[in-house]
């Protein structure tokens, strides 16, 4: 977010507050409003801010127009004492990932390991935040889910697959867990349509045509679809990652998921999975993170490729602006301000900016 678009910047618990009573004013009930609110405004502390506030206008549009249901039953179904599996009943997608991470997390710490899968969910916003959530409990977890069709598969030039993003967390003794948190797209698609919108070309590499050629032109790449990350490498990630998220779970899957922004008539239907285990199944918990932060420390001590003056541990860089803006305040843009404002007149809760 560039410092000219910032209108205001706000504490974190400031933002937590008016969008929990936006949330639940909207019909959502209080604990879902308060864990909606938490999840996107961590995202938008650690610097994702595509996945932060600014998707608070998109979900209760979501809301508004009955494409999801506030009131859902969350049913358990093919239980076994490492698995479970959780219908989300079209449930805010956030709630029901929540749930089904805090099975897994109970379920490995009986076992060893806990496999949870979710069916019939929607958007369930940043990966990072769940994977943490176990970390923090000393556990290992890995997450994934499936996204709407806008990359191609490699080689072809018609997409199949969304941004499918995938990620882990490790338990440490550093400030923070070690926690990464990908898309194996190329970019996301929200950077190209920001590109067309400033009239600025995109990298060659980034997307292509509807007839299947690179392009540096922002709306020929909306017409066409994204790569994915790595050529065939980030192609054989996503394949996983859907298989995991949506024919294990029995969700929807490629172009038969209902997309976020445009699709108000289909449910999303999206499947989310969650493996979470001990860090101490082969060796102590505290062996292993001392392993891990003497890793850690190491890889920090190695010398820099030039023009590089620190290297970063995975997900430092979101730490970094945690930290930051848990001190500073969460930069909104004026637009972004007008947009929660609306929503606030809408449902008759005071607006967070200053008049």
């Amino acid at each position: 977010m560039g410092e000219q678009s910032v209108a205001q910047t706000f504490k974190a618990e400031v933002i937590t507050d008016y969008l929990h009573r936006l949330f639940e004013a909207a019909g959502a009930n209080e604990k879902e409003a308060k864990q909606i609110a938490d999840h996107l405004v961590m995202a938008s502390l650690r610097g994702v801010d595509s996945h932060g506030i600014s998707k608070t206008d998109i979900y209760l549009k979501r809301i508004k127009e009955n494409m999801i249901n506030l009131q859902p039953k969350h049913a358990i179904n093919r239980e076994t004492p490492v698995s479970a599996l959780i219908e989300a009943d079209n449930g805010m997608g956030i709630p029901s990932a929540e749930k089904a991470v805090d099975l897994a997390v109970e379920k490995a710490k009986k076992t060893g390991v806990g496999l949870v899968g979710v069916s019939n969910s929607n958007h369930c916003g940043m990966l990072a935040n769940y994977v943490t959530k176990a970390a923090d409990q000393d556990l290992i977890a890995l997450a994934v889910t499936n996204a709407p069709a806008v990359v191609a598969p490699w080689g072809a030039r018609q997409a199949f697959f969304g941004t499918n993003p995938i990620a882990y967390g490790l338990p440490s003794n550093r400030p923070h867990p070690i926690v990464f948190d990908m898309a194996t797209s190329k970019v996301a698609k929200g950077k190209i349509v920001l590109a067309e919108q400033e009239g600025r070309d995109i990298p060659l590499g980034w997307a292509i045509t509807p007839e299947g050629e690179q392009t540096d032109d922002p709306a020929r790449a909306i017409e066409g679809c994204i790569l994915p990350m790595g050529e065939a490498k980030g192609y054989g990630i996503s394949f996983l990652v859907e298989t995991l998220s949506s024919l294990l779970t029995g969700a929807a899957y490629g172009p038969n998921i209902g997309d976020l922004f445009s699709e108000f008539e289909q449910k999303q239907e999206l499947g989310h999975f969650f493996m979470v285990m001990r860090a101490d199944l082969f060796v102590g918990l505290e062996t292993f993170k001392h392993r891990i932060d003497t890793m850690a420390e190491e890889i920090k001590q190695l010398k820099p490729m030039k023009g590089v003056k620190e290297i970063y541990l995975p997900g430092e860089i979101e730490w970094l602006n945690y930290e930051d803006r848990k001190l500073n305040g969460i930069p909104l843009s004026m637009q972004m301000l007008e947009t929660l404002d609306a929503w606030g007149e809408l449902y008759g809760v005071e607006s967070i900016a200053v008049k």
